[in-house]
């Protein structure tokens, strides 16, 4: 069975509550090849308060955490536009709820699926609500512990949800000292259940790192311009990178579809025979002189004199004939007792 990644890119804020910019991104997520655009669906008043700070403080950005989720809120017709033009490019529709309601909401346009963020891994209310719709859930584990992981994919799993689990690091960008690609092995062994990588790294190397290792899923977030004043642009792929990425990701599969064996290697026997070596002589010799290892020289192609691998086995054989510099040496040239 070829391999295939699921590959997910992440939206999440980057349309900074512009629906026009959020169907922009799908496009150029259609064009880069991903499978799937995903979508953070901010509900403020089910989802936060006045007493919710903000994780990164976004420079010029007036009033609380609370206006700045009401910012990001589309109305639900709003929504099942995003997801029939995902739908009409080839993507899946993705998204994150981070209420009930955001539940609500996203089993009622029909998606697929739903993707928990790791903020929510004790959020049992939303488990229970989301294993009603006996959909697959993608699990993050950024700021998760084993204890809440085994907690959380025991409780979906006792419920007939299908699970899948994602190695996350919660920083922003995350350095390379972080990334924590030995988890996604620790996952697979713990659970046996899918595994994969979501980045905020900010490059390409991390995620192909992933892939390498045998990531299923790939998450990333896009941005048009990492120098725009969002809270993820710094962890961000722009377009450019994603296409790198996705390319990348297309030719690591390719190569893990196809193991070479090294003692196969029919296909390259002229050029063994082209660059192996002859055993020759760097100066002329006479007839009955003792062949030392200072007479010797190695030259191209093989099979015009003894194989230079030999060349310890006719070491102090006397020869039979003349021979000239640099005339390839054969057994003929050799007395054996």
């Amino acid at each position: 069975m070829k391999r295939h990644t699921y590959i997910i890119g992440e939206i999440g804020q980057a349309h900074e509550g512009s629906i026009t910019l959020a169907h922009s991104y799908i496009d150029a997520l259609a064009r880069a090849g991903a499978n799937a655009a995903k979508f953070q669906v901010h509900i403020a008043d089910a989802e936060s308060s006045v007493y919710e700070d903000f994780r990164v403080k976004i420079p010029y950005q007036n009033g609380s955490r609370f206006d700045y989720w009401k910012k990001m809120e589309f109305t639900l017709a709003e929504w099942e536009e995003l997801k029939k033009h995902c739908e009409t490019v080839g993507l899946d529709f993705l998204a994150s709820p981070f209420s009930l309601a955001a539940v609500d909401l996203l089993n009622e346009i029909g998606v697929s699926g739903f993707k928990v963020g790791s903020g929510e891994v004790d959020n049992l209310p939303m488990f229970d609500k989301i294993s009603a719709s006996g959909k697959p859930v993608m699990l993050s584990s950024g700021m998760s512990s084993w204890a809440e992981l085994d907690h959380a994919v025991a409780f979906l799993q006792s419920r007939g949800v299908i699970v899948s689990l994602l190695q996350c690091t919660t920083a922003y960008p995350t350095k390379p000292q972080q990334w924590g690609l030995n988890v996604m092995k620790e996952m697979s062994e713990r659970y046996h259940i899918p595994v994969g990588f979501s980045d905020h790294s900010g490059d390409i190397f991390a995620p192909l790192a992933a892939v390498a290792l045998g990531a299923r899923i790939l998450e990333f977030h896009i941005t048009f311009d990492k120098r725009i004043a969002n809270p993820d642009a710094s962890s961000s792929l722009n377009v450019r990178q994603a296409t790198t990425l996705i390319a990348g990701v297309r030719r690591i599969e390719t190569a893990l579809d196809f193991p070479v064996d090294k003692d196969k290697h029919g296909a390259f026997s002229r050029l063994k025979s082209l660059f192996g070596k002859s055993l020759a002589v760097n100066r002329d010799l006479r007839s009955g002189e003792k062949i030392q290892c200072h007479h010797l020289e190695t030259k191209k192609p093989a099979g015009f004199g003894l194989p230079a691998s030999r060349y310890r086995e006719i070491l102090g054989k006397t020869l039979t004939r003349d021979i000239s510099q640099w005339e390839f040496l054969t057994e003929a040239h050799l007395r054996h007792a």
